[in-house]
């Protein structure tokens, strides 16, 4: 348990990186009436987080396909958390599609997840009517949402800025130097301290075009190229999917022309769409691909999201506030070392 001399809520919060994890760890702090400075290395801008590349699905259904039952718990705690803090968030529901002749993985796709609901072609179109007539049926996600990274993560600052905390942008806080809790949420930079990390790549193209209109995300069911499209408002779209093993950033030929070919197999349109944005990020991963909240008395590192950083970083959060106020222990989760 978390042992400290000053009652809760007086000693100093200071969360280390302002993407996903650490803002989530720094509004829940402040919010529970916490003194919190979130520092970040970058600026206001992002560019530099993982944060910025990602998709932001909230879909915990759709990702018990390849993840561990722990994804799936914690990501339905975290729609909670979403609904709460952000009723706003479009919880749209996800749509899963394939063609003819990847029948079989879309098969496969449906037995190893649930909550979803068989759509025949009739049913898609009313659905989604911009995909009337381009597949025979579809699972439908009617639970699980999305957020813009791009628009959700200002959000957040400002939310932790009017829950009382601080944000110190170009701070390159060391978490040696700073007094009382400290929430390491550094990503991939934190490998000085977690050796095992390792960066995952994900790739995104931004395509706009006002002649397909979707409400929620698309997944092509495919066994080379996966791919999801995120409308993200404005006509734009954010096509993804790619879990590279590299550590360099940039979008390969290799992945951008699977990618928009696989935009075109969702819709001829896209074909005419307008390209607007190439990037990646990397994200963290532990070697089994599991967040990991670790405690070394009042230094905690929260770390290894890997594909999920928008759907775990609620409730990671939340665990980690129970553990300081409570000493509450996630066995799953978290790691005294």
């Amino acid at each position: 348990m978390y042992q400290s001399s000053k009652p809760p809520g007086e000693s100093p919060v200071s969360v280390i990186g302002a993407g996903i994890a650490g803002a989530w760890q720094a509004l829940l702090f402040a919010q529970a009436g916490h003194a919190v400075t979130l520092h970040e290395r970058s600026d206001a801008a992002m560019t530099e987080s993982a944060s910025h590349w990602a998709g932001g699905m909230l879909a915990p259904y759709c990702e018990a396909e390849t993840s561990e039952p722990l994804i799936g718990r914690l990501g339905i705690r975290s729609l909670d958390l979403w609904r709460r803090h952000f009723p706003q968030t479009p919880f749209n529901g996800s749509l899963v599609v394939a063609h003819p002749r990847d029948r079989a993985d879309f098969e496969r796709f449906a037995r190893l997840t649930a909550s979803h609901r068989r759509l025949d072609a009739s049913a898609l179109g009313e659905l989604e009517p911009s995909l009337e007539g381009r597949f025979r049926d579809g699972l439908f996600y009617a639970d699980e949402g999305h957020v813009d990274p791009r628009r959700v993560l200002p959000e957040l600052h400002a939310r932790i800025r009017a829950a009382g905390g601080q944000i110190k942008f170009n701070s390159n806080a060391d978490a040696g130097d700073l007094d009382g809790i400290v929430i390491d949420c550094r990503g991939l930079a934190a490998r000085d301290a977690e050796p095992e990390l390792r960066g995952v790549k994900g790739e995104m193209i931004m395509v706009e075009t006002s002649e397909v209109e979707l409400a929620r995300p698309v997944r092509l069911i495919h066994p080379r190229w996966p791919l999801y499209v995120i409308p993200r408002g404005n006509n734009r779209f954010m096509l993804g999917a790619t879990s590279i093993e590299a550590e360099d950033f940039g979008v390969s030929v290799r992945s951008a022309l699977e990618l928009l070919g696989a935009a075109y197999a969702v819709h001829p349109a896209f074909a005419e769409a307008r390209i607007v944005e190439f990037g990646s990020g990397l994200r963290p991963a532990f070697p089994d691909n599991l967040p990991r909240i670790a405690i070394n008395n009042d230094k905690i590192a929260v770390n290894g999201l890997y594909r999920h950083g928008f759907l775990l970083a609620p409730a990671l959060a939340e665990l980690t506030l129970a553990y300081v106020e409570r000493g509450a222990i996630d066995n799953e989760v978290m790691q005294c070392v």
